[in-house]
């Protein structure tokens, strides 16, 4: 008896798996016949992928480069693979690459003639690039903007900051601000190549890592794995920023994004209904913040004697 039910209970388990194997194998022929027919409907002429070299290549390095003037000791071995490491992985980092040089055509010519104005190295666009991808980015520390500013560092190169204006979200104001900073990081450390190491890590590690490690150069520092990466990821996009094509980066001409075209307006007396504002101004509070990201609040007080200068577009 005890036989019969083990026999009686094993082709019941045959039957079992040969039910579900046939129902499994139903289901998935309907999923490819539905997917046939969702890929027969789409025209070839808009698939994208079509024309995407899905291949990966070797990158070649240049024999040569400098940062701010400071030359990169490409000679060493461990300096030409960090360099390689970060431009296979923003080479291939295809949309977000793509996407970043496009803003590029838009927010460069706001920030490079602060930096000429300030006689800041135009290298250090690619800081900017690297910290924000150039948006008004907020990271897990609240780091703030296209410079990434915290709070406490925006207040002490005087960026305005509460509940209803911060300045970090000014393109103009905090570009100012970090041409003050780093120049203030020069000084101390008399490189531009550790005043961008500082910028990322601190001024106070920098000089920590120079007295117990006993160098000065930032390619023979031991760092955080983020500060190790740093430099070289600036010049990753330095690289891939001033030849976008010959790192595979094929953007048409009427692909880059355009500079904002707006005017300004000046206003001395507080808003109570910022929305009202910009409906009487022409625009909707949509366009309003775009065009000054700053504005973090739906009022605008205005201290007796003070003003703001307010873009608007055209």
């Amino acid at each position: 008896m005890k036989k019969q039910n083990i026999l009686l209970a094993c082709c019941f388990a045959i039957i079992l798996i040969g039910v579900t194997a046939a129902v499994t194998f139903s289901i998935a022929q309907s999923t490819v016949a539905e997917e046939d027919d969702f890929m027969d409907g789409l025209n070839p002429d808009v698939l994208v992928f079509d024309h995407i070299d899905q291949n990966a290549h070797d990158i070649e390095l240049p024999e040569s480069m400098e940062f701010c003037g400071e030359p990169v000791p490409l000679d060493r071995f461990y300096v030409r693979e960090s360099l390689e490491r970060e431009l296979m992985v923003n080479t291939y980092r295809h949309s977000s690459t793509i996407l970043l040089l496009k803003r590029t055509t838009r927010w460069l010519p706001v920030i490079e003639p602060i930096m000429r104005k300030n006689n800041l190295p135009q290298d250090f666009v690619y800081l900017a690039m690297i910290e924000s991808d150039l948006t008004n980015a907020v990271s897990p520390s609240k780091a703030v903007g296209f410079w990434q500013f915290l709070e406490g560092t925006g207040k002490q190169y005087n960026l305005e900051i509460n509940k209803e204006v911060d300045r970090r979200y000014d393109q103009e104001m905090e570009t100012q601000a970090a041409c003050n900073f780093l120049k203030d990081l020069y000084r101390r450390f008399n490189s531009w190549t550790l005043a961008a190491a500082a910028y990322n890590c601190g001024g106070g590690r920098i000089s920590r890592t120079i007295e117990e490690q006993q160098v000065s150069s930032y390619y023979d520092m031991l760092l955080p794995n983020e500060t190790e990466r740093y430099v070289y990821r600036i010049l990753a996009f330095k690289l891939i920023t001033e030849n976008p094509k010959k790192y595979g980066f094929q953007i048409s001409d009427d692909g880059w994004y355009q500079p904002l075209d707006y005017k300004t307006v000046t206003v001395t007396e507080s808003i109570d209904d910022l929305a009202a504002f910009a409906i009487n101004q022409g625009t909707n509070l949509k366009m309003l913040k775009y065009y000054n990201p700053w504005l973090r609040s739906n009022t605008l007080t205005i201290s007796p004697g003070n003003s703001y200068v307010i873009k608007l577009p055209r």
